[in-house]
């Protein structure tokens, strides 16, 4: 896919840094694009910032880096004529009091030449784990790179802790909640699920991407596998999961999908339901109560069954797929006609 948003080499961008040029519709770019042999420090030197600020503007889990990895850094912009605040914050993912603040403004008018300093948002990060709206989630996941195969994404429900438990900022505590369960109790090396989706509709990243989620389900779902908690007990008569959480759990599917090119089926995302508690086999619909977990939940978007997955919830994430892809593209043509 094309971007608006070019790489640049090193040397250009020390240039850029020091002296901005902002001419014949040339946009200095915010992303960088990781190429062989960076080090997350020798980035942080070039852009006149510290390692732990490029973590928290990319919601970095560690020092690592991947080739090709996408990595929003700091810059300087050169007002041009018609340029306005609202237009810069929009071209660099900012917001217009952002801007004004960071540069000491008092005001939003601005003059040809004006020097403005650009320092992308932070991400609300405590250790490894990252909270994010839905949207920043997209951001974050399309910018990534992952060294492991991941082709089945997982459905579950923490059932406990339930909506009850949650109250309206205690995203952190309860993960950190759920790690301690999973470390002391169950014996597993950390949280168990990379994402875990709350009431109010925001996402949180725990277990990197990279390494396999633990759990009952087992190994042959966990090593292709990405596993998603959704904090709620949704069972018939249970908590009612509300709009936000709704539109989070559809919304972050499809971007898994599509950001790892899945068709949703039974085959790419999977219920917690259909594995047998104690072989760790796919049954599917075919086992006793007693042999599987209601996980997702027996009213999980009408139902945890195969027949409920594919009259419910896999249409609902095809539909989310073709909003998101259509919106991609539009984005792309408006951007290609900007730089023309």
């Amino acid at each position: 896919m094309k971007k608006f948003l070019v790489l640049i080499s090193c040397m250009f961008l020390m240039l850029v840094i020091i002296s901005p040029v902002h001419a014949s519709g040339n946009i200095p770019s915010n992303i960088y694009v990781v190429k062989s042999g960076d080090t997350l420090p020798d980035i942080a030197h070039i852009y006149d910032t510290s390692i732990e600020d490029l973590q928290a503007m990319n919601g970095l889990q560690s020092d690592e880096l991947s080739v090709g990895q996408k990595l929003r850094v700091p810059i300087m912009y050169e007002v041009s004529p018609g340029d306005t605040l609202q237009d810069i914050a929009a071209i660099y993912h900012s917001s217009l009091e952002t801007i004004k603040t960071i540069n000491a403004f008092s005001s939003d008018q601005l003059f040809p030449g004006q020097i403005l300093q650009i320092i992308p948002p932070k991400i609300n990060m405590q250790g490894q784990d990252i909270l994010m709206t839905k949207e920043e989630f997209r951001d974050w996941l399309f910018h990534q790179k992952f060294s492991r195969k991941i082709s089945l994404i997982q459905q579950h429900h923490t059932w406990l802790p339930s909506y009850k438990h949650f109250k309206g900022s205690n995203h952190f505590q309860m993960i950190e909640g759920m790690r301690n369960h999973h470390i002391k109790q169950m014996g597993w090396k950390n949280i168990a699920q990379n994402i875990t989706t709350f009431p109010d509709g925001k996402v949180a990243v725990s277990r990197p991407f990279n390494i396999a989620p633990e759990g009952s389900i087992g190994p042959e779902a966990n090593t292709i596998g990405l596993a998603i908690e959704h904090v709620g007990n949704f069972d018939i008569g249970n908590d009612v999961m509300t709009e936000k959480h709704k539109e989070t759990i559809i919304y972050i599917t499809a971007l898994l999908c599509i950001k790892f090119g899945l068709t949703p089926s039974i085959d790419s995302i999977t219920y917690h339901h259909w594995w047998h508690y104690k072989t760790k086999e796919r049954v599917l619909d075919d086992a006793a109560s007693y042999e599987v977990k209601s996980c997702p939940g027996t009213a999980f978007f009408g139902g945890n069954s195969t027949k409920s997955a594919k009259n419910n919830f896999y249409p609902l994430v095809e539909r989310k797929m073709e909003e998101i892809i259509a919106s991609m593209d539009e984005n792309q043509s408006e951007q290609s006609n900007t730089s023309k």
